[in-house]
């Protein structure tokens, strides 16, 4: 059993996975560097710069989990998928369906920006995104960007960006789907799906059912139990001339129980949006969406409800010049709050614009971005980043890179009544980066380093006779991560070593709840109509408060996995997590609520048949 995961460790470990990894991915380059293959590894990325870039172009820090990943492993948590990825830690009050965040380089929950087919969701009041009520078989593509976007997206990017993609029906005909499973602690997932193309007309749908007697959070209390009910809807319709509209809409429902209560919440994202080619060079697209957050609390039979939706329209122009990309547009977004608490103001609008540059001068390129934000609430904001690559040889690319970012206060520490602050300001942070990708044949590697200084970090606590929050810290976050992967021989392998330091600068203790060196191997291997594969996660001890006196151990967990096709179009999955029974937490209650550890399910398996490709 793993308590306490060492730096010396760390080392060791990467070193024993990463070796064979280049060791093989030099073989395979000597051999043939088959050109499918290497695009497995340096996938097309969006989130990073906009417009589609290879991974090793799009001068940012990256990671990759196509729907192959997400299908061999078969998560029922998106955040599974994300734990202690390359600069990525999640903790969580427990497992299904209990209230998760995403710290992406130590920065906080609410500074992880999440995006579903660019729609951003997030709850206003609480300032981050519900990430425990999302269901990872409506996605089929995640992308993760490591570092500030702040010039391309706004408010809360300082950590990095997590975008979801939604099926989008590229293949002709039509291609159902259907998956039925179930297994530890009463748990039973059923989803559907169908998917298309004729002509110019694309479409997908989607619907899942997950139920399950969950487990015990807190030791003694009894089992929480869960239920998500998802649909997703997307279509598509293209025109001789290039243009292009469509829809898209996923709606979530269902209960999560807690210790003391019960919630039923509801998620939705919707969107429209029209792309127009106004010259051969010169593309224009609007998207019109509304992302909305709802939960009804029942604490002990005291009922509050909470809902958050925010309405945006944004305008996006892509110029291309020769080898080079010139981006421009303006956002216009406007959130609004219901809830069963008195609000001092119950909604906030915000205006921007923002322009990009992603310029070819090969071997060298540079990518320059700013954004204006006007904010209702908290004023102007100005954003900015610089990043610059340069290729050293067919192999090796070097990056260096600055930006700012800024996370808004939420509403809940604006308005919330008896406690929120109205003259709060917006954190501010600025990074500098670092890094070296190496991409040969059917192998990678990534090497990053960087700084993050954030001033005016918000917290809770007591000044001028007042318990409320104020604008007091200051963070610098230092770190490195290691990336490697290779296909090879039937081989699926990937290894992520992360080292962050996130210090908060007042005191010169560790930030709350963050972990500080990970490792995370995944290994799969095809062989013929089966796949075997499995992965191994560890994480070092944390901090549970401010004063680094409540102490989490650290721990190590081994997921297994295989999958069979034993007729055609017909498989099944049994996926085997926890399989030490590890008892972990992330999170532990307060000192007034009783100072209990949130414990993580323990050993489970599930098995699944699908019908369909």
């Amino acid at each position: 059993m793993i308590t306490t995961f060492s730096r010396r460790q760390g080392l060791a470990a990467l070193c024993l996975g990463v070796a064979p990894l280049a060791s093989a991915a030099d073989t395979v380059t000597a051999e043939s560097g088959s050109a499918d293959s290497q695009q497995e590894l340096n996938s097309l990325v969006v989130t990073a710069t906009l417009t589609p870039r290879t991974a090793d172009q799009s001068l940012a820090s990256v990671t990759v989990l196509d729907e192959a990943d997400l299908r061999r492993q078969d998560p029922k948590d998106i955040t599974d998928m994300l734990r202690a990825q390359p600069g990525v830690d999640v903790t969580s009050n427990g497992g299904f369906g209990k209230t998760s965040n995403v710290n992406i380089r130590g920065a906080g929950g609410e500074s992880t920006l999440l995006l579903i087919d660019g729609i951003r969701l997030r709850s206003a009041t609480a300032g981050s995104p519900t990430w425990q009520f999302l269901e990872p078989r409506m996605f089929e593509r995640v992308e993760v960007v490591r570092g500030p976007r702040g010039s391309l997206y706004g408010a809360d990017a300082v950590g990095g960006v997590v975008q979801l993609f939604t099926r989008e029906g590229e293949a002709e005909g039509a291609h159902p789907s259907i998956t039925a499973g179930g297994g530890s602690f009463g748990t039973e997932r059923y989803s559907a799906s169908l998917s298309g193309r004729a002509d110019d007309t694309r479409y997908a749908f989607s619907a899942s059912h997950l139920s399950t007697d969950g487990t015990e959070i807190k030791s003694g209390d009894g089992d929480k139990g869960y239920d998500n009910t998802t649909g997703f809807v997307r279509l598509s319709q293209g025109f001789d001339n290039g243009s292009e509209v469509g829809l898209l809409g996923l709606r979530t429902r269902g209960n999560t129980e807690y210790v003391g209560g019960n919630i039923d919440y509801g998620q939705q994202v919707a969107g429209v949006y029209g792309e127009l080619p106004v010259t051969e060079r010169w593309t224009s697209r609007v998207t019109l969406s509304e992302a909305r957050d709802e939960s009804e609390d029942d604490a002990n039979g005291s009922l509050t409800h909470f809902d958050t939706v925010t309405h945006s329209a944004r305008w996006e122009n892509t110029l291309i010049v020769g080898d080079h990309d010139l981006t421009a547009g303006a956002e216009y977004s406007q959130d609004k709050i219901d809830s069963s608490s008195d609000y001092n103001e119950d909604s906030r609008d915000n205006a921007a614009l923002f322009a990009q540059a992603l310029l070819d001068f090969s071997p060298l390129n540079l990518q320059a971005g700013m954004r204006f934000d006007d904010n209702e609430a908290f004023g102007e904001e100005v954003t900015g980043h610089l990043g610059i690559s340069y290729a050293l040889d067919g192999v090796h690319t070097l990056r260096a890179s600055y930006g700012t970012a800024f996370r808004a206060p939420t509403f809940n520490e604006l308005y919330f009544p008896n406690y929120g602050n109205d003259a709060l300001d917006p954190e501010r942070s600025r990074t500098t980066e670092l890094g070296l990708r190496a991409q040969f044949g059917q192998g990678f590697w990534d090497l990053s380093v960087y700084q993050t200084e954030i001033k005016d970090m918000i917290a809770t606590t007591l000044r001028n006779g007042r318990f409320a929050p104020f604008n007091v810290n200051q963070a610098r976050i230092r770190g490195a991560e290691l990336a490697t992967g290779a296909e090879v021989n039937d081989w699926s392998l990937r290894a992520a070593l992360t080292y962050t330091d996130p210090e908060d600068r007042n005191t010169g203790n560790q930030l709350v709840r963050r972990a500080t060196r990970s490792l995370r191997l995944d290994a799969d291997r095809a062989l013929g109509d089966w796949t075997l594969g499995g992965s191994f996660i560890a994480q070092n001890h944390r901090y549970n408060d401010t004063d680094n006196n409540e102490r989490l151990p650290g721990f190590g967990l081994v997921n297994l996995r295989a999958g069979w096709q034993f007729a055609p179009l017909w498989s099944t999955r049994l996926t085997l997590e926890n399989v030490l029974d590890k008892e972990y937490a992330t999170a532990r209650a307060s000192a007034f609520q009783g100072g209990w550890d949130y414990l993580n399910p323990g050993r489970a398996a599930f098995l699944s048949v699908t019908f369909g490709e």
